[in-house]
């Protein structure tokens, strides 16, 4: 798995989390390791999960594989070696099981759009129209992406109409803009604002309503961990998983 992935991770953008080993029952079936496809915006809350799994799978690993949905799909259609995918999209999710490589997908929590701006919020921005002001820098998600479809749905259902000055793959990336004070705004989860610490300043607005994300998660049809990838899933959808993700700002389906 581990020369797999490698040969991946030479070629593709990607963030590996590689946790450590703790106790409790063994991972039954398949491969002990279990490599995770998932949606930046489940970076904090997925890392967590990992270290919950492998406290209770002795011997068990959990690498991560995050980034943007839309591109993890790519991956996964084109031969990436992947045990479950986590998406932030149904649509991305598609992707995957269209071509008959994802078993029955499950929802497992909603995601809803905010204003990030800087802590001290140079521009004074306090709805979601300040952002159509040609003097305010703004960064938002490609629209290729689940966070960059939700924010052309969210300006849609406002008919507003806002020129960025740069389009970035993942959420996390557009976040980093207007943590380093490079724009003045950007539209991001809920969740990642949160998980700014204190860096950034959420500004929530009653179009975000109108473009929720759903989050879909299913094990790889032919996942080489076998059991052990089902029971990560069924770990997410616990209610101990639900208690780590609706602490972390996800809302459940």
């Amino acid at each position: 798995m581990f020369r797999r992935m490698s040969s991946w991770a030479l070629v593709l953008p990607v963030a590996l989390v590689l946790a450590g080993c703790g106790s409790g029952g063994p991972a039954a079936g398949g491969s002990k390791e279990v490599t995770v496809f998932a949606a930046a915006s489940l970076t904090g809350t997925f890392t967590e999960l990992g270290k919950v799994f492998e406290a209770a799978h002795p011997g068990a690993s959990v690498r991560f594989n995050f980034g943007s949905s839309a591109t993890l799909a790519q991956q996964i259609v084109q031969g990436a070696p992947a045990d479950v995918f986590a998406a932030a999209s149904p649509a991305t999710m598609k992707t995957v099981t269209d071509a008959s490589l994802a078993g029955s997908p499950a929802t497992f929590v909603r995601n809803k759009l905010q204003i990030a701006v800087p802590a001290d919020d140079p521009a004074h921005i306090d709805e979601l129209k300040d952002l159509t002001d040609p003097k305010v820098k703004v960064a938002l998600c490609a629209e290729q992406v689940p966070c960059g479809a939700a924010a052309a749905k969210a300006l849609d259902a406002a008919g507003l109409q806002v020129k960025p000055v740069t389009l970035e793959q993942d959420v996390k990336a557009t976040l980093t803009k207007v943590e380093l004070g490079e724009v003045d705004a950007a539209l991001v989860y809920k969740t990642d604002v949160i998980a700014s610490a204190g860096k950034v300043r959420g500004i929530a607005f009653p179009e975000a309503d109108q473009a929720v994300n759903d989050y879909p998660i299913a094990t790889i049809t032919e996942a080489p961990a076998g059991d052990a990838a089902r029971r990560f899933v069924d770990l997410v959808l616990s209610q101990q998983g639900k208690d780590v993700l609706t602490k972390a700002g996800f809302e459940a389906p």
